[in-house]
């Protein structure tokens, strides 16, 4: 091949026009004169980039603080059931994916919404009298998070804005702000075990609005919506004609004495766009497999949404083809004992007499009997009797809201304070629920091994016994500051 340079002349920086030469093999050739400009680079990062803000990340990447070097640290911060080794997934699960790696049949491209018999395997497992479905009513994505991206995509443009759950999951107004959409944020009632303020929630309803996201199960409130909650959500949706997004991704992961109720079983006229995936329920979040499930009755959604889905599905060609392989066998024929062995971890058993307790340093006989109950109970029974804190009950999904009742904690100025201090003094790491856009809050996993949560739980205590202030006691520290 011939070796060439682009020769440019002319005089210094003010050059209107610049003489252009191709020199090939010591030759050169002249192609005339060609309007220019001062070469330089200029290499900026896009709109979308500097509008991605993920708060989460924002705070804990600026807790600059060190663990306590005496004591091993604990997190009670990730959402990852998998990171102890305490919850793994079904060998049945296992074995599906084992099996379709060997065969090497789905090494290839997919179609982008994924094939059509995994879909017809997720709609016949999620099809019911209520909300029918077929397999044009799925589309398969790279796990929940990139459904729910996907439903916002479909359903909002720039300007438009979303109603969206305070506390809720960061990842609803990260999305939507990178997309230039505005998030709008309606109260959860702590002491109605986190219920949507539902007056709240519609005096938020404008003509720009485009879609309401519903969480249920919640993250971060471990909450779960009654029958009856779920259609008076649907009635204020219906009155103001928008349409939901349901993220369901811990569907079914509920405690004794609730149920999960899919929201598109209440519904006969309002559209819905439901996300779910293997994530949680069957304990592989890292092999990203995830779905919408589409719910539109009264075809309100149309042939439009529908498209718009299959258009933006094209962006990345779908998810993996390895775990869509198995998917069909990963529904169907894994063992209802492994849901029942992972809820029996997880869920809350009642036990009267012993969710007060003194103290976990010294196990009291009523300790040790919580001990035996699930990781809930032991995180509620625990924090519960700790002064200053006020734990709200959770009802499924894998995490629990504590209340950190700051005016007993005068020297820290928020939760993020706190949480930071709890680090240092004694290295356990609960998620400041500003992460959440609800401060003096924290969020506990309670996914981690019963242990780990016993001893967290007799840190966290000493930790508050040692910055306790009574009423009287916090008056005087705020007179000395």
């Amino acid at each position: 091949m011939d070796s060439y340079l682009i020769q440019v002349n002319g005089p210094g920086d003010h050059a209107p026009l610049l003489d252009v030469h191709l020199k090939t093999n010591g030759n050169s050739m002249s192609l005339g004169k060609v309007k220019g400009r001062k070469p330089r680079w200029a290499v900026r990062a896009s709109e979308m980039s500097k509008k991605t803000f993920n708060p989460v990340r924002a705070i804990v990447d600026s807790m600059k603080v060190e663990p306590n070097p005496k004591k091993a640290m604990i997190s009670l911060s990730l959402g990852d059931p998998t990171v102890f080794g305490n919850l793994p997934t079904n060998d049945e699960v296992t074995r599906a994916v084992k099996e379709v790696l060997d065969s090497g049949r789905y090494n290839g491209y997919a179609p982008s919404v994924g094939y059509q018999s995994c879909r017809e395997a997720v709609a016949a497992y999620y099809n019911c009298p209520e909300a029918p479905l077929e397999a044009q009513d799925v589309i398969l994505t790279s796990g929940c998070s990139q459904a729910i991206e996907l439903a916002l995509a479909v359903l909002a443009n720039p300007g438009q804005n979303i109603l969206v759950p305070r506390p809720g999951f960061s990842l609803y107004k990260t999305l939507a702000l990178s997309m230039g959409i505005e998030v709008k944020l309606y109260n959860l009632l702590p002491e109605k075990s986190w219920e949507i303020d539902l007056k709240h929630l519609e005096s938020l309803v404008d003509e720009k609005t485009a879609c309401l996201i519903v969480n249920n199960p919640s993250n971060p409130c471990g909450s779960v919506f009654s029958k009856s909650h779920l259609q008076k959500i649907l009635a204020v949706a219906s009155r103001q004609c928008v349409p939901i997004l349901a993220d369901e991704i811990y569907g079914d992961m509920v405690f004794a004495d609730c149920k999960y109720e899919p929201i598109a079983t209440l519904s006969t006229n309002v559209p819905i766009l439901s996300c779910g995936g293997l994530a949680k329920r069957w304990l592989v979040p890292g092999w990203r497999m995830g779905w919408i499930l589409i719910h539109d009755r009264r075809d309100i959604f149309g042939n439009e949404i529908r498209d718009g889905l299959l258009r933006l599905s094209q962006r990345i060609l779908g998810p993996c083809t390895i775990v869509q392989g198995a998917l069909e066998r990963i529904l169907h024929q894994t063992p209802p004992e492994f849901y029942h062995n992972t809820l029996s971890i997880l869920k809350p058993i009642l036990m009267a007499g012993i969710l007060v307790m003194t103290s976990f340093r010294k196990p009291s006989p009523a300790a040790k009997a919580v001990t035996q109950a699930s990781n809930a109970d032991l995180c509620y029974a625990a924090l519960s009797a700790i002064p200053g804190l006020q734990p709200v009950r959770p009802a499924g999904a894998m995490y629990l809201m504590v209340e950190i009742e700051m005016e007993h904690f005068p020297e820290f100025e928020n939760d993020v304070e706190f949480t930071e201090r709890l680090i240092s003094e004694q290295s356990v790491f609960c998620l400041p629920a500003t992460c959440f856009e609800y401060p003096n809050f924290f969020r506990v996993v309670i996914t981690v091994p019963e242990e780990m949560i016993l001893e967290a739980c007799s840190r966290i205590q000493e930790f508050c016994e040692m910055h306790y202030q009574g009423a009287e006691g916090a008056q005087d520290l705020e007179c000395d500051k």
